[in-house]
């Protein structure tokens, strides 16, 4: 078998059970290999009831006090019973486990696993495995891993098939001996093997040791190319200053910030210079970053050339093109702007082709169809994009060249270190928009337990009532067999329903629902049509509703705090006060004390710093941040000093032989030309 073979070439997959796979974005064997754990659960011998850890997995010796209770309720059955050891009792219930009702026997004695709960000062316990004697020595003392999965698709599934596929493809070992030696880095093979069915903890760390060193050094590697290819481009492009920018400045209801002006001039420079423009803006949340890209737009505009602006989903990409179009009629701008997305039909596309081929129109603003579509530009001076971009996005087919190079801007809300930043974003000059603007009311934060929820759910109501809108975020797009007590966006849209009275209206909102659905839901969310909104995390990319003054994140401990700083920046667009509440499903107080420091603070640089400081080396896997700025495995907080490290040995290889065409370095450069296709330069577009 190779890498790239469907995963229905795998024992027990046929066309149903692929399409669970597909789901998750798992099509070969290469992507269900690195489909990784998210974390492990570790079988350590029985505990005592009095002992044992609420909301956790445990696992308790318990003798059954009488036989189990069996009733019908509707399309489930649901069995109960009492079991105890000699510390306590705890009542447990099964659902539609009917196959169990010949084992549960009175005064049986049983190895069950699961996670214990505490209501009303009584001990109960939903669903337990069942374990014999002989299976639980079994796993004694090993590391089971645990996969983010979809409704239909079982842990135990996604185990078989990454066994079947480690046993069929083998990794290519593609660093030469002296960088193993230096970094004391284990094989990739064995890195697959350890992350999915580790030994020992230490066995997982060694392994995601080698896969994030991996990604930074093949990320850094085709960043360095890019620095190569761009590094002082002659601009094909030569501009002047217009009244237009300006007029729009002057014409705004509010005055830029010093912040924003500094930034301003920093990008007219780059514009009026003789190399082409390579500038990041990095800026916190709120921080006014899209009104400088649309006055960049309007110079380019304005000296006869086109522009571009890159947005990560349909949703945001429409919101800048409402506002750009506001903009424009109400300024008289020189601006003739389409929106050019995925879901645009094919005719309109041929269409928008035309108009944006003759020079008709100069500013187009679309999502990656904007480079992947077969648009030929008449004059593209300038690509604006979203630091997802940024990252990679996926190619599907090699590009042409589409013009000669132009102008390159990020934005980036991602509140990274500058001693990081300048090594992601080597090939790029840097500009802060370090300061607020003045008009922004600060949100009112509280952190909360779930005992809270009942007041919360009446205090949406109220803020619903005087005409606001809320968001709830989730963590989850369905329930999970792995996930424990954490909220999914499905089941909590029908317990708000029941919950808030029913007058508002609770709509849910996911990544994996399809593009023509999510545009309708967040068009009715943005008209007022829904009140209450609760998606997953796939609202923080920018969506712009200035009604909204109600945020509550649910199991906000699964999130980092970088990314719940961003989600927070959702709210607070309007002139009313904004709130938001962080609800954490843990008893730990370290995770109240993660939290608290979003309470104390609205720097996301402090925020992502302090996080950083609390979080330590010890988190395997990191608690996931920004899905705009991160890999697999590695993370740039918390692995900071190895991204630094890793960056002086590129730096060093590439000063030793540019090229890689060294015969030490073809396997790396085979390696690197396979594996990271997704790269854009922008430049060729």
């Amino acid at each position: 078998m190779n890498y790239s073979d469907d995963i229905t070439s795998l024992k027990g997959i046929g066309e149903k059970t692929a399409r669970l796979f597909h789901r998750l974005d798992i099509y070969t064997l290469k992507d269900l290999l690195h489909h990784f754990p998210r974390n492990y659960e570790s079988f350590g011998p029985p505990v005592r009831l009095k002992e044992a850890p609420l909301n956790e997995p445990v696992t308790l010796r318990l003798t059954l006090l009488s036989d189990f209770q069996w009733k019908k309720v509707r399309q489930l059955t649901i069995g109960t019973g009492t079991a105890a050891d000699d510390t306590g009792k705890v009542a447990i219930t099964y659902f539609n486990a009917s196959y169990l009702k010949n084992t549960l026997k009175g005064g049986n004695t049983y190895l069950v696993r699961g996670r214990l709960k505490r209501a009303q000062g009584a001990l109960h316990m939903d669903q337990p495995k069942l374990f014999t004697f002989e299976e639980y020595s079994q796993r004694a003392g090993t590391l089971q891993p645990c996969y983010a999965l979809t409704a239909g698709l079982t842990n135990n599934a996604v185990i078989k098939a990454v066994k079947q596929a480690m046993q069929a493809v083998d990794e290519e070992e593609y660093l030469p001996d002296s960088i193993l030696r230096e970094y004391e880095l284990i094989s990739r093979n064995q890195a697959i093997s350890g992350i999915h069915f580790p030994e020992s903890l230490a066995a997982v760390k060694t392994a995601r040791r080698r896969l994030a060193f991996d990604e930074f050094f093949l990320f850094l590697l085709s960043l360095r190319r890019l620095k190569k290819v761009n590094e002082d481009q002659p601009s094909s492009f030569p501009m002047i200053e217009t009244a237009d920018p300006g007029r729009l400045i002057e014409g705004l209801p509010y005055q830029l910030t010093g912040a924003q002006s500094r930034v301003w001039e920093e990008i007219k420079q780059d514009l009026f210079g003789e190399s082409c423009m390579n500038r990041l803006i990095q800026g916190d949340v709120g921080s006014g970053k899209t009104i400088l890209a649309f006055l960049a737009l309007v110079l380019v505009a304005s000296n006869g050339y086109q522009g571009a602006l890159m947005a990560p989903t349909e949703i945001l990409a429409g919101q800048h093109f409402e506002q750009l179009k506001r903009l424009t009629e109400k300024y008289r701008l020189p601006i003739r702007s389409v929106l050019l997305t995925g879901s645009v039909s094919a005719a309109e596309k041929k269409k928008l082709y035309a108009r944006i081929q003759s020079g008709e129109v100069n500013v187009i603003i679309g999502t990656h169809a904007l480079i992947q579509e077969k648009v030929t530009y008449r004059s593209l001076a300038l690509v604006i994009t979203d630091e997802q971009h940024r990252f990679g996005v996926r190619q599907r087919e090699l590009f042409g060249e589409k013009g000669e190079g132009c102008h390159v801007l990020v934005m980036s809300a991602t509140p990274i270190p500058r001693t990081l930043a300048i090594i992601l974003y080597g090939d790029l000059h840097l500009s802060v928009v370090d300061e607020l603007p003045r008009s922004r009311l600060p949100i009112k934060n509280c952190v909360v337990n779930t005992d809270y929820r009942k007041k919360a759910y009446e205090f949406i109501t109220r803020e619903v009532s005087v005409g606001h809108q809320v968001y709830v975020i989730c963590p989850m797009v369905d329930e999970n067999e792995n996930a424990g007590d954490i909220e999914n966006v499905t089941d909590y849209t029908v317990r708000l329903r029941n919950e808030l009275p029913s007058r508002i209206c609770v709509e849910f909102l996911h990544g994996k629902m399809k593009a023509g659905e999510k545009n309708r839901i967040m068009e009715a969310f943005s008209a007022g049509d829904i009140d209450v909104l609760v998606s997953t995390t796939v609202i923080e990319v920018g969506i712009n509703v200035p009604n909204a003054t109600v945020m509550m994140v649910e199991n906000a401990e699964r999130f980092g705090l970088a990314q719940l700083h961003q989600l927070r920046g959702r709210i607070g667009r309007g002139e009313a006060q904004s709130y938001c509440i962080f609800v954490s499903g843990s008893d730990r107080p370290q995770a109240m004390e993660r939290l608290e420091i979003l309470n104390r603070s609205s720097d996301g640089f402090f925020i992502a710093e302090e996080d950083l400081k609390l979080r330590g080396p010890g988190d395997l896997f990191g608690i996931r941040q920004s899905g705009e700025l991160s890999f697999e495995v590695a993370d740039i907080y918390e692995d900071g000093e190895l991204l630094k490290k890793v960056s002086m040995t590129v730096d060093e290889l590439l000063l030793t032989d540019e090229d890689l065409t060294a015969k030490e370095h073809a396997s790396i450069k085979r390696y690197l030309d396979q594996n990271t296709a997704n790269f854009i330069d922008f430049r060729t577009i």
